[in-house]
């Protein structure tokens, strides 16, 4: 997996996903790191959620055909969004949806190899947490019981695959924004702010 790819900013592309069960505000995430790469002169897009969209049963009730939709999707519009954006923002990775997979059916060997070459795309998975019970909108499914066994199922996975990501911590909630762009070795604002400010920055 990619991180830290070093250079200038105006050189650098990214692409980060957050990763974690429902219900923890990962699009709000995903919206806030948006808004700061914009600032900083990213051209960014955003991967929302696909398994919104999906024509087959998910949740509690999905089935491995929804799940494989799910991620042959992901990977369409991360394709899409990389190849005209310097910084794609994603709303889940090939990994998470996995779990929801993984949770249903078990492993998949078929689809292993290709989830594992995918996951090296991204500059950088980031992991959030669990801090509050899921609520309704209109998709997730409310039970806290299952929002667990996905998070833990999401923990196997990151250990299985071997891959690294950053992982948020509940009680830390005000300071993600600043650690993941300090994770990624971005500057907190923009460097023709820090020149007005005379050298200092707002956070």
């Amino acid at each position: 997996m990619e991180h830290r790819a070093g250079g200038d900013v105006e050189d650098r592309r990214l692409k980060v996903a957050f990763i974690g069960t429902h219900g923890v505000g990962k699009t709000t995430l995903c919206y806030d790191l948006a808004a700061r790469l914009k600032r900083l002169d990213f051209t960014v897009d955003f991967v929302k959620e696909v398994a919104r969209e999906c024509p087959l049963p998910i949740n509690q009730e999905t089935t491995l055909d929804a799940q494989a939709w799910i991620l042959h999707t992901q990977i369409a519009r991360e394709i899409a969004a990389a190849d005209k954006y310097r910084a794609v923002i994603c709303d889940r990775s090939v990994l998470d949806n996995y779990a929801y997979l993984v949770h249903q059916v078990g492993r998949v060997d078929s689809l292993e190899p290709e989830i594992a070459r995918w996951l090296k795309t991204y500059t950088r998975l980031v992991k959030v947490p669990i801090w509050e019970p899921p609520s309704f909108d209109g998709t997730r499914d409310l039970s806290e019981s299952f929002q667990t066994e996905i998070d833990d199922m999401i923990d196997e996975l990151v250990a299985a695959f071997g891959v690294s990501c950053l992982r948020l911590v509940p009680r830390e909630r005000p300071e993600w924004l600043v650690q993941i762009l300090e994770d990624l070795d971005l500057p907190l604002e923009p460097p023709q702010l820090r020149l007005f400010n005379g050298g200092r920055t707002s956070q």
